[in-house]
């Protein structure tokens, strides 16, 4: 089974930081760097199903299908991710850590199997990476994202 974990820590506030990741209207910001998926009936609450919709390419149909697992707002998400219909589903966890200049983020995609897993693993974590030390810090620092 594969997996990764990717941290980063970022001078602002744990609340802020959660807003960011969680607001069905900040999302696109920050993941225009993969395939720019905007959340579609997303809600940060148990049991919400809701999907990642982004430009179809050559053998991906640009749809993610997820439900929300678990909520500790603002320390925790937990949610399945399912990118090709009838694929098992591999698992994404935000984790949110409060620090004294700002708050520790751990981005966690687990679950991935075979051969093609690995691919995928591989893959997504070199998007993760640039989404989370460039494009999330671009949103966190606006200046006219309300506190």
């Amino acid at each position: 089974m594969s997996e990764f974990r990717i941290t980063h820590e970022y001078p602002h506030p744990i609340e802020r930081v959660w807003r960011v990741l969680t607001d069905p209207e900040l999302v696109p910001r920050w993941t225009t760097t993969g395939q720019g998926g905007r959340p579609e009936g997303f809600a940060p609450v148990v049991g919400t199903k809701f999907r990642f919709v982004a430009k179809p390419v050559a053998g991906w149909r640009g749809i993610v299908d997820c439900e929300v697992l678990e909520v500790a707002a603002p320390a925790l998400l937990r949610y399945s991710w399912i990118g090709d219909e009838g694929a098992a589903p591999s698992f994404v966890a935000y984790r949110l850590q409060p620090l004294p200049a700002g708050t520790r983020l751990t981005w966690e995609h687990t679950g991935f199997t075979g051969i093609g897993g690995f691919f995928m693993c591989r893959l997504l974590r070199s998007v993760r990476a640039k989404m989370l030390t460039q494009a999330l810090p671009t949103v966190l620092d606006d200046p006219k994202l309300p506190a």
